[in-house]
């Protein structure tokens, strides 16, 4: 009874991530419509067929502010070959649209309480192997990430906004960040560009105690003054 209550429950998160509304691929979903996922991420994972590999260990991640995590790691690999890309996620009438840092797009459908990856043209994939990831409850990936955004820190918290999604989201506590931002905003008081190579986690809200997706600075940082998203 108990997995039935659970399948049930995926089938129905899934049902309300793909809708039966026809969406353009770049339409975003609205506020009220995000509030039927769950508080925290979704996420699925699966072993997709590689070419030159055992097989790409892939992790997917959804969250309810329209944004994505995507970790692969080659299984069987010589050297580490982690890799994770973010972005913003859409739907259609009949399929989940990712688009990354660079503008490409992925495709997925969903397959029962799974998603099935479609190919680069949005279409089904004729292939005795496996596209299918499966839902997991698993932590966002540490592998860091190349990210570039506005950061500012006011009344002893850090936020970060991202140039590729263009969502808010708060730092994790970090000293160094906090004396080179300092430095690069001299006596101004507005954001700073940074880039840094990083991961999101989630953290408790010193104040609420509620669970918010949080920028962890791993390495490569660096303020650009004057600089904004829009800069080359």
């Amino acid at each position: 009874m108990k997995k039935a209550i659970l399948s049930l429950m995926a089938a129905s998160t899934l049902f309300a991530l793909f809708g039966c509304n026809q969406r353009s691929e770049t339409q975003a979903l609205q506020p009220a419509q995000a509030e039927t996922l769950a508080p925290m991420q979704q996420s699925w994972r699966g072993v997709l067929p590689c070419a030159d590999c055992e097989g790409i260990e892939t992790s997917l991640f959804l969250e309810k502010d329209g944004t994505w995590v995507m970790n692969q790691r080659y299984q069987g690999a010589k050297t580490p070959s982690s890799f994770a890309t973010y972005g913003s996620w859409a739907r259609t009438a009949e399929k989940l649209v990712l688009t990354d840092n660079e503008g490409q797009k992925r495709y997925f459908h969903a397959k029962g309480d799974a998603l099935e990856m479609l190919d680069t043209e949005g279409n089904p994939i004729e292939s005795q192997f496996n596209y299918t990831l499966q839902p997991v409850k698993a932590a966002l990936p540490t592998t860091p990430m190349a990210m570039r955004g506005m950061y500012v820190y006011r009344a002893d918290a850090a936020v970060f906004t991202d140039c590729v999604t263009g969502k808010d989201v708060s730092v994790s506590n970090n000293a160094r960040l906090e004396r080179d931002y300092a430095a690069a905003r001299g006596s101004d008081t507005k954001p700073v560009l940074l880039t840094v190579d990083g991961h999101f986690t989630l953290e408790a809200n010193p104040d609420s105690g509620e669970m918010v997706k949080t920028l962890v600075a791993d390495r490569n940082t660096r303020f650009e003054q004057g600089k904004d998203c829009n800069s080359k």
